[in-house]
Order: structure tokens, then C-alpha cells, then sequence
């Protein structure tokens, strides 16, 4: 939200400027609404259609026979209900509508609230804030939030935990007086006990009044809940230590506080208990102390989610759909420089709108970082990441990105990326969750693509590769059987190209953008997006027309080098089975890969040998995918005209590519091409 300002240009105010400018800005302003729509949409959509035994699953317990609405029996009875006592006694005067019309009242009331929220958070942007700006963000907050983990869970289970995070952005942004801010507060506090965290940074930053009416409210509302309902209240706060216990088992990956992730390493008992009190209490003293200096600072938004941040890590249970405050910290500027001012909201809206397992890949090494991501980016915000104030000369104006001399556009209608020919290096790390992210989108599609391994897609493969096989005939390329024979016969060749096709497919392509990111930077970027488009426009392939590849032809009589003899019924590949899509082979990525790293290295390599050996990476790529039965002829042709798509939007979107020479390393000497390129001597 507030990153929007984040660039390396300042923001410019609309008032003066051409009609043609503010046309845009309402027509991107109702765009990014109509994304907005339909996010929530889809996302009501998503609740209403499940089956009503698997949907508000949380909610419907509160209406069963014995459950929370009806009163005949404890909340906690069979402790799937989280909440507080007072949030039973609220509910139950909703007891007969609930009935009535739990789901559609549920999911669209609680879609308002997310709304609500959004809005609130646009409008507490900390200054200065320019009008475009404001405009946008409001729009962006609640699309955020809609794809936002947090808010999808809670919309799907039914839960209440959108609320009280509403009611302290309200009590802090919107409501005047610090006793009704207090009020509301405490509120949210008697839902969701962490919240009071807050009345200590009320307290430090002059809000007195306020602090002291949260913990009065707080106290007055759940002394009311346990007058009228002792025994519940007495179970919540005593046996089950504030809702520990409740809902599913604290070492469950689902609860993302200190607590859940000590018993998850292993610790127990008083050891366990003692550890997570002494981490607890630190992690709460500095990021209060942050939080009080950002509000101070007069960025109190960003002292809000510091706080939230800090009750998720604190609280004892802290389940996915109580993680909202994480995503308000994107607000937070970080980096001196304009490429690196993206890292951090980028890292947050992944981490909240993302599965783990995309995030991170599944190794061991990393497998405890990836079951506790969401502490983790809490922690991070609370106490590590150094958010700069507003009083420092790189809060508004980073360091600018090195541009080269700008280019005239294509066409009239289809403009040039605005972000221009960047010459900087682009940040490392948001490099490598871009590229994690994408691989694994990339993973998802091509699994789910038309054409899988059941039975359906099999024979609409099966049938589009005698398509390919009857094309191949007719222009005398259906070589496949006779080089897969012949490769056969020779056990050097067939382990050679076996060992090809399985072990460079992904190495040299990240070798080729690894160099490219620490000798080329400006062409690491050029690359890069080359072969992000092809591998999209690849993916469409993939998803258009499942082909069966040689080695899946029934009765074509190829041989499967690499897995071996197959039944055709039943193919079965190992973890492959279940890891990919045996029928994605049109178009061919391992030849449209190599030919992506042949082409840079044929255009950037200072020698020419080293073109050479580029040039060579596809040649070999196409003798193995056919040797092994893998892909067809054609499917390479597929490939090549990906990569050949890719390049072309490359120029399309950016301008040709910026003829810089390498770029000296450790020498502390700016190249040439960088002050030719702020003159504006040279178009590249």
C-alpha cells in the first residue's frame, strides 16, 4: 500500500495535469476495483460452494445441538470452539438466524468487514502521501486482503478473527477520543487476549486515557461474560490457560507462535514453558519498543502491525486465520535504494498469500524454516527489519535505479513498461523468491494442466500425438524410433544422453542467469524476462494441448531410456506420477530452455568458442530429448518458437536491449555506459 511510493521517482501531484492523465488514473482506479469485485467474488463463491458439511466448519460447531448457540452444554465441550467466553455470549442471541442462514450471512457479513478493513488501512497511510496514491490504495489493500491466507481461512472456517483486528484500526485511525478508542480496543481485546499489547503502546505514546479504558473494557466485558457463564469462563481462562488446548494440537503447523514452534522442535515441560516465557517477554519488549518509535515517528500504522506482529509470536496458540497483522507491515520503507525499496512488501505478500511449500522448496535442511514462515516474517517484522523514519533523507527519495536512454515505444498502442531499461542490479533476494515462486506456480500449472495421467487425458494425448506423428510423416521428420533404436544399441550414447537430459535441464539455465546477475546486470534483467515469457506462453501450450510424448505412443515401439519399460494401462513413474504431467511435451521447455541459454551466451559471450559451446548446449538438448523418447521433432520447434515469442515481447515491452560492457567487479569504477546512459548520448 504505502510502496506504491516507494520508486526511485518521486510522486507527482495531479493538479494541473492533463485531462488524458487523470482519464487514465480513474479508468486504472476502477480496474483495480473490478480486480477487487472479483477476488471477493471468487472468494464467497469458494465458501458457498462446498459441501455445508465441509464449509464454516468452525462456525457450525457453535450451532449443533450442544454448541455455543443453543447453550445446552459447555463451549468447550468438544474444544473446536477457539474464542473467548464473550464471544460465545455475544453469539447467542444470533441463534435463530444462524439457522436460517448461517452461510450466506456469515461469509457476506464477513466480507464487508474485510472491506471495512481495507478501507481503514488505505485511509492510515502515513504521510506524505500523494493523491495518486491515496486514490489506489484502497482498491489494492482489499484485493490484498482478499487473497490473503488469513482472510481466506477465516472466511472458510467462520471465524470471528477479522474483527478485532477492525476494531484497533478503528480505535486508532478512525474514532475520536481516547476513551472510545480505549473501548474499542479493549473490545477486540476480550475476543482475542493478545490485543492487549496494544494498551502498553497506547500507554508509551501519551494515549493514557485510551490504555487505561482498554484494560477497564477489557476487565468489565469478561467479568460480564464469566457472571453469566462461569463455568465456560472458567474452563477458557483456568483449565485451558487463556485457549490453550483449544482447536487442534499446539504443535500443529497451523499454530504459528513461539509456542507451537518450541514443541514442534521437540521441547516439552518446564523446559519448554520456561524457553517460550523468556523468548516471549524479549520479543515483547523490542518490537513494543519499535512500535512506540514508529509511532512517534508518525507512522502508527506501521506501530500497529509491529504490535500484531508481536502478539502473533507471543500469544500461545495463534492459529492461520489470526496472522492478519503480519500483512499490514508491508507498510514499512526499508533500503536505501529504489531496487531494494520492493524486497519487503514483496517477501510479505508472498508469505501471506502463499502455501509454504511454495515459498520454500521441500529439503530438510530447510524444512523448519518452511513450518514456521509465517512466525518467522512476524519476528522478522517485530524485532530485525530496520524500517527507516520519516525524518531520513532516503524516506521519500531512495537511491534511483540507473536507467539507460529512453527509446521510442513499438507501436502507439502498446507502450513501454514504465519501469524503463534498468542497468542496476536487481535486488538478490527478491530475485530468488521471484524465481522460487514462479518454479513452483509453474510446477502447479503444469500438474493441473489438461491431460494428466488419468484416463481421459491420456487419450486426448495419445490422439494428438498421432497428430504430431502423421505432420512428422508427411515432412519426413519422424526420425524418433529409428535415433531412439539406434542410441539404444550403443550403452555409452544411451547413458550419456540419458545422464544429459535428466542433470542440465536446470542447472545451466541458472548458471547462464547467475553469471549474467554478477557480470551483466543490465542483461541479466533483459534475459531474464526473455525467458519468463517463454516459459508462459509454454504453459499455455501445455494447458491447450496435452500431447503424449514418443514414449507414451502404444505400439510406436520407442523405448523409455530414462524409466524403463512401461505399462500403457498404468504408467507409472515413481514420484514423477505425482510430480508432473507425463503429457506436457508440446511445447518442448528442456530444448526451449537450451536454446534460451544459447542464444544469450552465443550474444554475450566476450569469445568465441565460449558462443560455441552456447550454441552447442541445444544441439546436444535436442539429440537427448529424441534419443530418449521424450519429446517428438516437432516439440523442439514448439520450444524454439516460445523462446523466439519471448524475446520478441522482450523488446516489445522493454526496447532493445542496452549494449553495456561487462561490468568491473570490486573496482568501485562506474562503467562507461552508465554516465553515456543519464546524458542520454546513446538509445542502446
Amino acid at each position: 500500500m504505502a510502496n506504491a511510493e516507494h520508486g526511485g521517482r518521486p510522486g507527482k501531484s495531479l493538479v494541473g495535469a492533463p485531462e488524458t492523465v487523470r482519464a487514465r488514473l480513474r479508468a486504472l482506479r476502477v480496474g483495480l476495483w473490478a480486480v477487487a469485485a472479483i477476488l471477493a467474488v471468487r472468494q464467497v463463491a469458494a465458501v458457498l460452494s462446498t459441501p455445508k458439511a465441509d464449509r464454516l466448519t468452525d462456525l457450525e460447531t457453535w450451532v449443533g445441538p450442544n454448541g455455543v448457540l443453543h447453550v445446552k452444554g459447555s463451549l468447550y465441550d468438544s474444544t473446536r470452539f477457539t474464542g473467548t467466553p464473550l464471544g460465545g455470549l455475544v453469539l447467542k442471541p444470533l441463534t435463530r438466524s444462524a439457522e436460517q442462514a448461517l452461510g450466506w450471512g456469515w461469509t457476506f457479513g464477513t466480507l464487508l468487514l474485510v472491506v471495512a478493513l481495507g478501507l481503514v488501512a488505505a485511509r492510515a497511510l502515513p504521510p506524505p502521501v500523494s493523491r495518486r496514491t491515496s486514490l489506489l490504495a484502497a482498491p489494492v489493500a482489499v484485493s490484498l486482503l482478499m487473497l490473503s491466507l488469513p482472510v481466506r481461512n477465516a472466511l472458510y472456517l467462520g471465524q470471528t478473527s477479522i474483527i478485532p483486528v477492525l476494531l484497533v484500526l478503528l480505535g486508532c485511525f478512525v474514532v475520536r477520543g481516547e476513551r472510545v478508542c480505549g473501548v474499542l480496543i479493549g473490545l477486540a481485546a476480550a475476543l482475542q487476549p493478545t490485543v492487549l499489547l496494544f494498551a502498553p503502546l497506547l500507554w508509551f505514546t501519551g494515549r493514557r486515557r485510551a490504555a487505561a479504558s482498554t484494560g477497564a473494557t477489557f476487565a468489565a466485558l469478561t467479568a460480564l461474560a464469566w457472571a453469566a457463564m462461569p463455568h465456560d469462563s472458567n474452563t477458557y481462562w483456568v483449565h485451558h490457560l487463556a485457549g490453550v488446548g483449544l482447536g487442534k494440537d499446539a504443535d500443529d503447523l497451523a499454530n504459528q507462535s513461539l509456542h507451537g514452534a518450541l514443541l514442534r522442535f521437540g521441547l516439552t515441560g518446564p523446559l519448554e514453558v520456561g524457553l517460550f516465557l523468556a523468548l516471549g517477554a524479549a520479543v515483547a519488549v523490542v518490537g513494543l519498543r519499535r512500535a512506540v518509535r514508529h509511532a512517534r515517528d508518525g507512522q502508527l500504522l506501521l506501530a500497529v502491525a509491529v504490535t500484531g506482529c508481536v502478539a502473533v509470536a507471543v500469544s500461545p496458540t495463534t492459529w492461520q486465520h489470526q496472522v492478519l497483522w503480519v500483512l499490514l507491515a508491508l507498510v514499512g520503507r526499508v533500503g536505501r535504494k529504489a531496487s531494494d525499496r520492493y524486497v519487503w512488501p514483496v517477501a510479505v505478500v508472498l508469505v501471506m498469500t502463499l502455501p509454504a511449500r511454495m515459498m520454500l522448496p521441500d529439503m530438510p535442511v530447510l524444512q523448519p524454516l518452511r513450518d514456521n514462515v509465517v512466525l518467522v516474517a512476524a519476528l522478522v517484522a517485530a524485532a530485525v527489519v530496520p524500517f527507516l523514519s520519516r525524518t531520513s533523507a532516503y524516506y521519500r527519495a531512495p537511491v534511483p535505479a540507473d536507467h539507460a536512454a529512453p527509446v521510442p515505444t513499438r507501436w502507439r498502442r502498446v507502450p513501454l513498461l514504465p519501469s524503463g531499461r534498468v542497468l542496476d542490479r536487481t535486488n538478490l533476494l527478491l530475485e530468488l523468491l521471484l524465481i522460487r515462486v514462479g518454479y513452483s506456480a509453474y510446477q502447479q500449472v503444469r500438474l493441473a494442466a489438461t491431460g494428466g495421467t488419468n484416463s481421459g487425458g491420456r487419450a486426448a494425448a495419445e490422439h494428438h500425438g498421432e497428430q504430431i506423428l502423421a505432420v512428422e510423416r508427411f515432412l519426413h521428420l519422424d526420425v524418433e524410433r529409428w535415433v531412439n533404436h539406434s542410441v539404444v544399441q550403443v550403452p555409452f550414447l544411451r547413458d550419456f544422453f540419458d545422464f544429459y537430459y535428466q542433470s542440465f535441464h536446470f542447472g545451466i539455465p541458472l548458471t547462464v542467469l547467475a553469471v549474467l546477475y554478477v557480470r551483466r546486470p543490465a542483461d541479466h534483467r533483459w534475459a531474464r524476462s526473455a525467458l519468463g515469457f517463454a516459459t508462459l506462453l509454454a504453459l499455455v501450450g501445455f494447458w491447450l494441448y496435452p500431447l503424449a510424448p514418443p514414449r507414451l505412443m502404444p505400439g510406436l515401439g520407442v523405448i523409455d531410456t530414462v524409466h524403463g519399460a512401461q505399462d500403457f494401462s498404468k504408467p507409472d513413474y515413481g514420484t514423477l506420477t505425482e510430480l508432473t504431467n507425463q503429457y506436457a511435451a508440446m511445447p518442448s521447455l528442456h530444448f526451449g530452455w537450451s536454446l534460451w541459454c544459447g542464444v544469450v551466451i552465443a550474444v554475450l559471450a566476450p569469445r568465441w568458442w565460449m558462443k560455441a559451446l552456447g550454441l552447442l548446449h541445444p544441439l546436444l538438448t535436442l539429440s537427448s530429448i529424441v534419443a530418449t523418447g521424450n519429446h517428438w521433432v516437432l516439440d523442439a520447434g514448439g520450444g524454439a518458437a516460445v523462446v523466439a515469442a519471448g524475446f520478441g515481447l522482450t523488446y516489445l515491452l522493454t526496447g532493445p536491449r542496452s549494449r553495456t560492457p561487462v561490468e568491473p567487479v570490486g573496482t568501485g569504477v562506474e562503467p562507461p555506459v552508465r554516465a553515456v546512459g543519464r546524458a542520454g548520448r546513446t538509445r542502446g
